[in-house]
């Protein structure tokens, strides 16, 4: 039997390296949406802070430990928000950071990695193919690579939220967790498994990037040639087999959402929760949307987890004709 990577009391200190501003982040019901979804819906709101997402609960305790061991330059690949979370976090440490990205990535999130000091490096290819160039860099320049997901520290960092879940929330059947690399499905649902391992951990991630998904369901690795999905944040086609081995011990089920219902969920969360979200944030409403009644009567707790969005894009996702049910 694997033992997770991940540990709990580590994590318990690793919120005295996170600055606070990202933690104890709000977390409420949100009534006005339970009349469309059929549950009593919770939202843990990780958008309230200064790089608008969960990544820097992990970069803080990467950055932390990268100063503390006399680490000056830093090299990742990054869709947006850890470059942006990786930036904050070194500039406050005094760390060179370089981000890899797709030159394809959402220009809002580029723009902010430039803004906060770091230095970016364009791609002509997807996420995978940022990876490879950033492994490259950190092999020729002798810069410390900082990879999502596989630096525990990054798991740990997100799995904060999962002690803000079980320490706040009285009583709740399910998380929804939006799946990607795995940092935050793998964290949250450690600490979720042991403090309350009564409640059900579903992953989820969009049908047009599945290989997560497909990993889980199959036990191994399951890699993909492409991605063709709006939700950026988690459109990855390489999983880790670590990352993959920690989120078999902690996930009850990983499910696959299209893109409309991903949509109606971002304007869901508009019409009736007054958030502006990135496609990513939306996967857990899009769960539910897609089957109300597995979760009937349940109280679901949905972690929204970035906001960096193009505008123009949004409105015309968002604004766009409602599809049908």
């Amino acid at each position: 039997m694997h033992e997770t990577r991940l540990d709990t009391a580590r994590i318990r200190a690793a919120r005295r390296v996170i600055d606070p501003v990202f933690l104890d982040t709000p977390l409420y019901r949100c009534e006005a949406l339970e009349p469309d979804l059929g549950c009593t819906v919770s939202i843990k709101l990780e958008t309230a802070n200064p790089v608008r997402s969960f990544k820097a609960r992990g970069t803080e305790v990467v950055a932390s430990l990268l100063a503390d061991n006399g680490s000056q330059a830093v090299v990742c690949a990054s869709a947006g928000n850890l470059g942006q979370a990786l930036a904050w976090s070194g500039r406050g440490r005094g760390l060179d950071v370089t981000v890899v990205a797709s030159r394809f990535a959402t220009v809002a999130k580029l723009d902010r990695i430039r803004a906060l000091g770091a230095g970016l490096e364009l791609v002509d290819g997807d996420h995978e193919m940022a990876r490879d160039r950033a492994a490259a860099i950190a092999g020729y320049d002798g810069r410390r690579l900082v990879e999502d997901s596989l630096d525990i520290e990054t798991c740990e960092g997100a799995a904060t939220i999962g002690l803000e879940l079980v320490d706040t929330v009285p009583s709740f059947d399910t998380v929804l967790i939006a799946l990607g690399g795995g940092a935050l499905a793998t964290g949250v649902g450690h600490v979720v498994k042991a403090l309350a391992p009564h409640v059900e951990v579903i992953c989820v991630q969009p049908l047009g990037a599945p290989a997560m998904t497909h990993s889980w369901r199959r036990r191994r690795v399951v890699t993909t040639a492409s991605t063709h999905t709006i939700a950026d944040g988690v459109a990855g086609r390489r999983p880790i087999p670590a990352v993959l081995d920690d989120l078999l011990l902690v996930a009850d089920d990983a499910v696959l959402v299209q893109e409309a219902s991903i949509i109606a969920g971002m304007r869901m969360l508009l019409d009736h929760a007054g958030l502006v979200v990135e496609p990513s944030a939306a996967l857990g409403i899009a769960a539910v949307l897609e089957d109300r009644d597995r979760f009937a009567d349940r109280h679901v707790v949905t972690i929204v987890c970035g906001s960096n969005i193009d505008v123009g894009a949004y409105h015309r996702w968002v604004g766009g004709s409602h599809p049908r049910s």
